[in-house]
């Protein structure tokens, strides 16, 4: 066939198939493929790349305060493989408006992560999900379950509030300085914390509270602001002329030198006084926050004996982070339906402190981190603001894309 002819005829003919233009999508379609695709893309770099996160507490002051807005790398260590996968987008665990669960339990996956650029590292600043976060008051969601229950009873709580249960990623995010990684020994004397032995000070912005002892009465109280102290949250009143100070190493050394001053004495507590609420709530250990350990932190292939000594610390961890069934018959521990001496962990652990050590809930209260908790690394502050002033005024400049160490 001659191809000038076909095409003229094609051309001439209106039922042509090719000659129908393609129906153009209307505006309401378009819009819903760009927010598909913008939540998609959204999805993927949240999960897999990076993550902002809020400062909520002032458990790291000063190396982080409230207010803070960072960025945390999920690539650093490897980005974990959704174990609740049907979520609703940008909702943790519970939906804004309703209050109802934002995800479906219904489908777990095990616990696998993409390989990453490092491991965590002593020191490294970390988010991860609340190890103690497998159960939830709902109307205390800002309390430690297991504390309300060793402090009120269980009766008590289930008969008060809404218990619920978390699937490992839809805990709460918390951030802490790991302090340390699996097999190291750490241990408390008066405060500082030691790491197999070797004494680790607070890093310089960490801080700790202390007892300051005025010589008068008559204290200008600016002076304290002007060196950088909350005159609300950083100083309360203890007794006549004493105050409690929370505040730097650095920062007390600057009180220490006022002509007013008589002594300042860091305000730890005693060795021997007993906190039951410190890990591993043992009444056999007059351990508190301050004084603890040693403790001997699991990783990967150690191998431990079952006994009277080790189970307070461990059975937690081999029960409900290993999943495994453990009980006690007689003087012998069966796992599995299966009676044994020892127990050889699958997972790695980390031990995490907030710097700022006494206004901070973390491993000292409730052990170890597992490594399917952890959720990534803090990078840099993106945006950071205080509550106080005009809008500009609010934004503390001189932390904006600032490293966090």
């Amino acid at each position: 066939m001659n191809w000038k002819f076909w095409q003229r005829s094609k051309d001439a003919n209106p039922n042509s198939k090719d000659a129908n233009p393609k129906k153009q999508k209307s505006k309401g379609r378009e819009w819903a493929d760009a927010i598909i695709f913008a939540v998609v893309a959204a999805t993927i770099i949240r999960v897999f790349f990076i993550e902002a996160y809020t400062i909520p507490t002032g458990s790291m002051e000063r190396s982080l305060l409230v207010g803070d807005f960072l960025f945390v790398s999920k690539v650093n260590y490897g980005a974990r493989i959704p174990m609740t996968p049907v979520a609703f987008p940008f909702a943790h665990h519970t939906m804004p408006i309703t209050g109802t669960k934002a995800y479906y339990d219904g489908i777990q996956w095990k616990y696998r992560r993409l390989p990453g650029l490092s491991d965590i590292k002593r020191n490294d600043v970390v988010v991860f999900n609340f190890p103690e976060g497998d159960t939830v008051a709902l109307e205390q969601q800002d309390h430690d379950y297991y504390e309300m229950v060793r402090s009120m009873g269980r009766e008590n709580i289930h008969s008060q509030y809404t218990i619920t249960s978390r699937p490992v990623d839809k805990r709460e995010n918390y951030i802490k300085r790991c302090i340390g990684i699996g097999g190291d020994v750490v241990s408390m004397q008066n405060g500082v914390v030691s790491v197999n032995g070797k004494p680790e000070k607070l890093k310089p912005t960490g801080q700790i509270s202390y007892a300051v002892e005025f010589k008068t009465a008559d204290v200008n109280f600016k002076v304290f602001e002007d060196m950088g102290f909350n005159l609300q949250q950083d100083i309360t009143g203890l007794a006549e002329n004493t105050y409690e100070f929370t505040g730097t190493e650095t920062m007390m050394n600057e009180v220490r030198k006022l002509a007013f001053v008589k002594s300042v004495e860091e305000n730890t507590v005693s060795a021997g006084q007993q906190d039951i609420s410190v890990f591993p709530h043992d009444p056999k250990r007059n351990w508190n926050v301050d004084n603890f350990g040693p403790i001997t932190i699991p990783k990967r292939g150690l191998t431990i004996t079952l006994d009277s000594l080790n189970m307070p610390i461990y059975e937690r961890t081999i029960r409900i982070y290993e999943g495994n069934k453990v009980e006690k018959v007689g003087n012998d521990w069966v796992i599995n339906g299966i009676k044994t001496k020892n127990y050889t962990f699958k997972m790695d652990y980390f031990w995490m402190m907030g710097d700022n050590r006494h206004n901070s809930l973390d491993s000292r209260y409730w052990g170890f981190v597992p490594e399917d908790h952890i959720v990534g690394k803090a990078l840099f502050i993106w945006m950071s603001y205080n509550t106080n002033g005009s809008f500009f005024s609010k934004i503390r400049w001189n932390r904006l894309l600032s490293g966090i160490h």
